[in-house]
C-alpha cells in the first residue's frame, strides 16, 4: 500500500514568511540598541569636557577644527555603508568619487537625535501635549499666512493675532516664522 503526502504550498509559504519575518524583527527590534551604542561612542570619543568629566558641548554642536574629527567619521559611516550595499550610492564621479544617498544621512541624524540633538524645526520634549500643541499652532499659524500673502481671503485671519498669543504662551518664545 501506496501512501501519497500532498504538501501545501501554503504550508510551505508559511514557514518562509516565518523565518522571514523573525529576522526582520530581529533585525528591527536591535536597530534601535545599535543605534544607541554607536552613539554613545560616538559622544564618548568626541563630546568635549571639562577638567571633572563634565559635558560642555555635545559632540553633534562642535565647528571649525574642533568638529574635524566627527566628519572623519560620518565620512567613514557613509563610505561603511556605500561599501556594504551599492544602494546607498547617489553617484559616482569621473574621478570615481561617490556621493551617498539621502537614506545615509537619514541615518546618520538618527544616531545625532540617540545622542540628544534636536533637529531644527522641532520643539525640544516634542512627545508632550503643550509641545505637540505649540506645533500645531505653529502649523495654523504658517497655512493663515500663507493664504494670506497669495491673496486668499480667510475668515481665519480674525484669529491670527489670539493664535501667537497662544503660540508665546506655550513655548514662552514669539513666534517666528523662519525658525
Amino acid at each position: 500500500m501506496t501512501t501519497n503526502v500532498i504538501v501545501s504550498s501554503s504550508a510551505i509559504d508559511t514557514g518562509i514568511l516565518s523565518i522571514a519575518r523573525n529576522a526582520l524583527v530581529e533585525g528591527v527590534t536591535k536597530t534601535g540598541v545599535v543605534i544607541e551604542n554607536y552613539s554613545s561612542a560616538i559622544a564618548s570619543v568626541f563630546d568635549r569636557k571639562d577638567t571633572e568629566g563634565r559635558i560642555i558641548a555635545k559632540w553633534y554642536d562642535l565647528d571649525g577644527k574642533e568638529a574635524k574629527g566627527i566628519k572623519l567619521e560620518k565620512s567613514l559611516f557613509a563610505n561603511t555603508l556605500m561599501d556594504r550595499d551599492p544602494k546607498f550610492i547617489k553617484s559616482i564621479d569621473a574621478d570615481g568619487k561617490r556621493t551617498h544617498t539621502a537614506t545615509v544621512d537619514t541615518y546618520w541624524m538618527r544616531v545625532k537625535i540617540a545622542s540628544g540633538y534636536v533637529p531644527k524645526g522641532k520643539l525640544k520634549g516634542s512627545n508632550d501635549v503643550d509641545a505637540k500643541t505649540a506645533t500645531e499652532l505653529k502649523t495654523m499659524i504658517n497655512r493663515i499666512l500663507g493664504a494670506e500673502e497669495a491673496g486668499q481671503e480667510c475668515h481665519a485671519s480674525t484669529i491670527l493675532k489670539a493664535l501667537k498669543e497662544q503660540y508665546v504662551i506655550l513655548t514662552g518664545e514669539a513666534y517666528n516664522a523662519n525658525k
